[in-house]
């Protein structure tokens, strides 16, 4: 038969004295407990603040733990600070251990400067653009160094790992086919009805196909592509990245005299190069058809002419325009999916940062460069 240990709650009695009072403190000053606990400690400290000397009787304690040991602490701390000198009585060797571990602390808060709003925005904004400079050093840093390690396999192709790259390109391109002809198909029929609808105002609709033709091989084919591509593969980039450098996977590469760049960015980022453009045929071919679909339901534009006004609207040039995009957004892409992945520090709050970053910084900079290629064009008349 077995006995159950019955608890005893932490409770204190007061004595006084002539030199002070004396707090017997008993029972199990345990986490069990914890709201008896707090009320205690709070008592102690409402009891004995106008005394000049408090002493602590632990002599009746049964059970000790941090919690226990923090808040009576806790009570010390308070009592001194209203100047009461605090001292410990039969306090044993193991309770004693645990009262110098679990000491409490308090922190002060750093004084908050007075500042004018205005100054306080110039240096924010000072502090933003020297990130987006260092982050503009890195990037081409980083360039420089991929660059190099190309020139040195290109000068050996026996390191070139010809099986990562076609498994990239299958990761990157192959299965990203159905939503890059979803969201493009959609888009085109978009277009087509929003032209269709505009146009007819003005007995224009068969401009439609003009407008649809132009915006789509031009602009709307690459530019979705490289978005979609930046959210899907460029944050999987990241992550793999990131995971690796967390797990000390990179750090193992270098330890074997393996160059990362070579096993893991290279295959990347031209599995990318060389994907993007595909896709972006792909999908330039699925904005066409959505927009030839809705033009023949929506304006009654038949498909054999809509292929002749697409065929008068257009020429080789309009087409390459966004082939031509494609390898510098895919480049852009990899660089800078693959350099936050390296800047991922040691835990998962990291990780979730420098994919967000990834992500961001990549659609900002395909939209800046679909933006620059476009000046271009238009300045050579292309």
């Amino acid at each position: 038969m077995t006995v159950a240990t019955m608890e005893r709650p932490p409770q204190f009695a007061r004595r006084s004295s002539p030199e002070g009072v004396r707090l017997s403190l008993s029972g199990d000053w345990t986490l069990v407990a914890s709201h008896r606990l707090e009320e205690e400690a709070r008592r102690i400290v409402e009891e004995a603040r106008r005394d000049r000397l408090v002493v602590f009787d632990l002599a009746q304690v049964s059970q000790l733990d941090t919690a226990g040991a923090w808040l009576i602490n806790r009570a010390r701390h308070e009592l001194a600070r209203r100047d009461v000198a605090v001292a410990l009585e039969h306090v044993r060797p193991e309770f004693s251990t645990l009262l110098e571990e679990a000491h409490y602390r308090t922190f002060e808060e750093p004084p908050q400067p007075n500042l004018n709003l205005i100054i306080v925005l110039l240096s924010d904004l000072g502090q933003s653009t020297v990130d987006a400079l260092r982050e503009f050093y890195r990037g081409v840093s980083f360039l420089g160094e991929f660059v190099a390690s190309m020139i040195y396999v290109a000068s050996r192709p026996q390191r070139f790992r010809l099986t990562s790259l076609i498994a990239q390109i299958e990761l990157i391109g192959f299965r990203s086919v159905p939503i890059i002809v979803l969201i493009n198909v959609l888009v085109g029929g978009i277009v087509a009805q929003q032209g269709i609808f505009q146009l007819l105002k003005f007995g224009a609709s068969s401009y439609t196909v003009s407008l649809i033709g132009i915006l789509v091989l031009r602009e709307l084919g690459v530019l979705l592509t490289s978005i979609m591509i930046a959210g899907r593969s460029g944050s999987a980039i990241t992550a793999e990245l990131g995971s690796m450098k967390m797990r000390e996977e990179i750090d193992a590469l270098l330890v074997m005299g393996l160059s990362p760049i070579e096993v893991l960015i290279a295959p990347r980022v031209l599995g990318l190069v060389i994907s993007l453009p595909i896709l972006t045929f792909i999908a330039d071919m699925a904005a066409l058809f959505g927009g030839m679909v809705v033009s023949w339901w929506y304006g009654g534009i038949s498909p054999v002419a809509f292929a002749s006004l697409l065929k008068e609207a257009i020429a080789l040039h309009t087409f390459l325009v966004g082939i031509i995009k494609a390898p510098f957004m895919a480049l852009v892409i990899g660089l800078i999916a693959s350099m936050d992945g390296l800047a991922t520090k040691g835990s998962a709050e990291s990780l979730g940062r420098q994919v967000t970053s990834s992500v961001v910084k990549s659609i900002f900079m395909v939209i800046v460069m679909d933006g620059v290629f476009a000046v271009f064009f238009a300045s050579i008349d292309y």
